[in-house]
């Protein structure tokens, strides 16, 4: 009502100046009133008979108020914070849109009431915008807004507000809910009696899951065939599993991403991104970003809740103020918590840090980080590790920063540096960061790593320094040892291998009185070994550990593949050639390699060599199969369950287990033996039932037959004389010449 009578009065008192305006009194007429009936006696005939019915132009009085929205839940104050809370509202809402003022009536396009009574605020506010967009902008936006310590702001449209005034009061009914439709059991897979792991192909137009237990070739679990009844597609584009391996989805960038689950892949959610060609699941998978990267589009980011399937947010492919100016330029990728509970991105000068679920800016406010050029979250905790370079008289440095406190838990200033690279141990405990260093001419360029220890006080931090060019830095999933592939020459087709350990075993004097020596680990950079001589331009640390892949990938190199275990020092060596791509099965069990193509180009150089190869971790070929046209092979992944503690005793007992696993592996080889000879032990026995019946009428035949035999019996044996005739084989002969 309020709003109403400020709109009513805004627009009668463009009325009324109208009116005034209008009916003034000109006083150089009223003085000349004889030369005005002269002069109109002169235009007499040139005036029309019909009366004059003025129609005065006024702006059309809009009644709907679609473009007004109501804020709830703001701050009770005093009448003398009146003015300094107003302000504050204003400059709040004045961001979303421009406001419905008026400046010859004074009207701001905001109203806050004030209850005399009780000299305070209302608690709630009237905002007009000039268009109804903006309006709804303004619902959107300040949403669960938290204006202060104890306001969290609520909007509401004012259309919504006159409709529940209208509402009919009577006696709730409670609506009756919803059938229950039980969903897919997502985790139904797990519960495989053989322990197999599961991967899917995209390959031509086919979309394929199919098991595989490392040891014989794999086999189809689902292939599309209800979608392919049904005359559509499930996957157009690439497919993504997400990180517990609960759903798969796939796009279909006509449409959206669609997720299925459950042991017949059922449809579970779908997310409507028109154009989408990426998908990004956060780690706990309660939510799903897509992106479409179209630079024109506002909103070619999208946020999803998994759950409700409910859009909490876009966003435009570069952030404000990014310089996105040259075209090669990626834009900055949106990085999700281990946790789920923050969502961020990379801006200019800062990292904007996002809180689930309602996805508005953490305090408000983004993290200041001057040059930033790179940033991670730790995969265990949310810490935030980002570099920035070189800044007038600052050196570049290295920082660790805790959310959402912000507090700075280490910074590493370094000088000199041409880039760097920053990798994380999986369990959070080792970065590595991979600095490129130049010398003050700037001609030539040198590495060395820094590490930091995360879970020790203090987080200290150790500079391993090395002539040679790093070209490759991989912690070991779990452990404390990490590979780095270096070369005193970028370029080299022969490189060097070297392996560290984060821990160094020591000797020191036992306690007591018996003495002794005990071995002990202590937090202490301590080298391995070093592979000379390799053709390897990547590393992939298997993901139990121990094992490590040393690969030649590229369209230029040579497709080495040298399995190394690193604890029994045993190497093998391998070749796929023009391989491109590795993956390992999260069991460590088995790994592909790939020559795949992208979907989008038509990569013809590819056509004799696409497709994968199986190996078992020790370098031994279980499978391969080729394709004319091959995008992707992705292993469904599995959430590590097991401590340390317990892997480490699984380990040390792995021998109690040898008996158990060998009677299911000979199960299962009888089993699938049988299934292989299922046909031919079927024409076996139908031929011996033949014989068996054969017999049974020649024996019914037999005294017939004797009858016409004249008395004799073929079955007597003192009817037959035996003779034994001896036959002599050479099979070789060897002469030899004796002295």
């Amino acid at each position: 009502l309020i709003t109403q009578e400020l709109y009513l009065s805004r627009h009668f008192s463009h009325l009324n100046i109208t009116i005034e305006r209008t009916m003034a009194p000109n006083d150089e007429q009223v003085d000349n009133v004889d030369d005005l009936e002269a002069e109109a006696a002169e235009l007499d005939g040139y005036f029309s008979d019909s009366p004059l019915e003025p129609c005065p132009n006024y702006p059309p009085l809009r009644d709907t108020f679609e473009n007004a929205v109501i804020i709830l839940n703001l701050p009770k104050v005093p009448e003398a914070k009146f003015e300094k809370l107003g302000k504050v509202v204003m400059k709040l809402v004045s961001r979303i849109g421009t406001l419905a003022s008026n400046e010859d009536n004074g009207y701001t396009g905001m109203h806050m009431s004030i209850n005399k009574e009780k000299d305070q605020t209302c608690g709630f506010a009237f905002v007009e915008y000039e268009t109804v967009e903006e309006a709804k902008k303004a619902v959107e936006v300040l949403k669960d807004y938290k204006f202060d310590k104890n306001h969290f702001l609520t909007v509401v449209p004012y259309t919504r507000v006159a409709h529940l005034q209208n509402v009919e009061e009577k006696e709730f009914t409670e609506p009756e809910p919803a059938p229950f439709v039980e969903k897919p059991n997502a985790t139904a897979w797990l519960a495989d009696p053989n322990q197999r792991d599961e991967f899917v192909l995209r390959h031509g137009r086919e979309t394929i899951v199919m098991w595989n237990d490392g040891k014989n070739d794999p086999v189809i679990d689902y292939d599309g065939s209800r979608e392919k009844e049904a005359g559509v597609a499930w996957c157009e584009y690439y497919c993504h599993w997400s990180p517990k391996g609960s759903q798969l989805a796939t796009l279909v960038p006509s449409k959206g991403v669609i997720l299925w689950s459950g042991k017949t892949y059922e449809k579970t959610a779908r997310f409507p991104s028109p154009g989408v060609d990426f998908v990004l699941f956060s780690p706990q998978e309660n939510y799903i970003l897509t992106n479409n990267n179209r630079r024109d589009d506002p909103n070619a980011i999208k946020i999803f809740s998994i759950q409700t399937e409910e859009l909490l947010r876009t966003f435009p492919l570069y952030p404000k103020d990014f310089d996105s100016k040259d075209g090669n330029m990626p834009p900055p990728p949106f990085q999700w918590s281990h946790d789920d509970s923050y969502l961020a991105r990379m801006g200019k000068d800062l990292i904007s840090i996002f809180e689930t679920p309602s996805m508005k800016l953490l305090d408000r406010r983004s993290l200041a980080a001057d040059g930033i050029h790179e940033f991670q979250w730790s995969p265990k905790a949310n810490v935030l590790a980002y570099w920035a370079p070189e800044f007038n008289n600052s050196p570049a440095h290295v920082d660790l920063i805790e959310i959402p406190s912000r507090k700075k838990l280490r910074q590493k200033n370094l000088f000199n540096v041409t880039k760097c690279s920053i990798v994380w141990q999986s369990s959070g405990e080792y970065l590595g960061v991979k600095v490129t260093r130049h010398t003050k001419s700037k001609k030539t360029l040198y590495n060395n790593i820094e590490l930091f220890r995360l879970n020790e006080p203090g987080v200290p931090v150790e500079m391993l320094d090395t002539k040679d060019a790093v070209m490759a830095l991989n912690f070991e999933p779990r452990g404390h040892r990490f590979a780095m592939i270096h070369a005193e020459n970028p370029s080299s087709t022969k490189v060097n291998v070297s392996f560290y350990s984060m821990k160094k075993r020591v000797e020191t004097n036992a306690k007591g009185k018996k003495g002794g020596k005990v071995v002990q680990e202590v937090s202490e950079l301590n080298k391995i070994e070093t592979l000379e001589g390799k053709q390897c331009n990547c590393i992939f640390w298997s993901p139990a550990g121990q094992t490590i892949l040393l690969a030649s990938l590229g369209e230029a190199s040579s497709g080495t593949l040298e399995f190394y275990d690193v604890d029994t020092k045993n190497l093998v060596v391998k070749e796929h050639y023009r391989a491109n791509q590795v993956a390992w099965d999260p069991s460590g069990r088995s790994v592909a390699t790939l020559v795949s193509q992208p979907i989008g180009g038509g990569h013809f150089k590819y056509a004799m060599d696409n497709g994968f190869i199986l190996w078992t971790f020790q370098g031994k070929q279980l499978y391969q199969q080729s394709y004319e046209t091959f995008y992707q092979l992705q292993w469904r992944p599995r959430e590590q369950l097991l401590s340390k503690t317990e892997i480490g005793k699984v380990r040390k007992n792995l021998k109690k287990y040898e008996k158990q696993f060998d009677m299911q592996d000979k199960e299962q080889e009888r089993a699938l033996k049988l299934e292989e000879t299922k046909g031919k032990r079927a024409e076996r026995t139908k031929y011996r039932s033949l014989v068996s019946r054969l017999k049974a009428i020649r024996s019914r035949e037999h005294e017939t037959r004797k009858t016409l035999l004249d008395g004799f019996d073929e079955n007597d044996e003192s009817n037959y004389f035996t003779r034994e005739i001896t036959v002599e084989t050479i099979l070789s002969s060897k002469e030899e010449t004796v002295m």
